[in-house]
């Protein structure tokens, strides 16, 4: 059973290192788990990851988001692995998660495939030239192709959490959902959203939750709302 303080996962996208570990003073006690992504990487990402996880006990999910030929996955995978960081992402394709799950062997970082980013809609994939079908529907396929492919976990807007979680091949993996608003918060990019509540409820593991508690006027009483929420 997962503690409701570990669920909360908080994006610290914010500008660089130095503004992270400000906002992590803030928070406090308050949060364990954060995200650092590519917004952060060349404004000292890597070495907040560091500082966080050695010097403050945090866990740390790494957003890198990686896609290319398998060999550079593998190397670039390789070389992360190596910080003992909880989480890192990678693109579902298989090809992709077969070759992160083999630059991270030996390592207790985990691997989570991204299926459709939570800032998509069906126009978007269109664009894209993605296939024809309801985002549900290939959020689900895509998962359940990286499953197989050795991902043990992926990352999916909370309006797919509930089919991901049905999937005989999402036992014992992780969903964890971007895309969560409290109540009442603005959407932002975000055009897949569901509450805190909704996506544990749903089956989701772990919630990412970044402007609704790093914009807030009391960013630590923010978290404690969202915790109290799924909680």
């Amino acid at each position: 059973m997962t503690a409701a303080s570990d669920r909360l996962i908080v994006a610290l996208d914010v500008p660089h290192a130095v503004a992270g570990l400000e906002l992590a003073a803030k928070l406090g006690n308050a949060v364990s788990f954060y995200k650092i992504g590519l917004g952060m990487l060349t404004g000292g990402g890597l070495a907040l990851a560091q500082e966080l996880k050695d010097e403050h006990g945090k866990r740390i999910f790494l957003d890198m988001k990686l896609f290319d030929i398998g060999v550079t996955v593998e190397a670039a995978v390789r070389g992360l692995a190596q910080f003992d960081l909880d989480f890192l992402t990678v693109h579902g394709d298989p090809h992709v998660v077969r070759a992160a799950k083999e630059g991270a062997s030996g390592h207790k970082t985990k691997i989570l495939a991204v299926t459709i980013l939570t800032s998509l809609d069906r126009a978007d994939l269109d664009a894209s030239l993605i296939t024809a079908g309801d985002i549900p529907d290939l959020v689900t396929t895509r998962a359940a192709r990286a499953f197989e492919a050795g991902a043990d976990g992926v990352i999916a807007s909370p309006q797919e959490a509930a089919m991901i979680r049905a999937l005989p091949e999402a036992a014992g993996r992780l969903i964890v959902t971007p895309g969560v608003r409290p109540a009442g918060s603005a959407l932002g990019d975000q055009k897949r959203v569901a509450t805190p509540a909704q996506a544990i409820a749903d089956g989701a593991d772990h919630i990412v939750v970044g402007r609704p508690i790093w914009q807030a006027a009391d960013p630590a009483a923010a978290a404690r709302a969202v915790l109290a929420e799924i909680g």
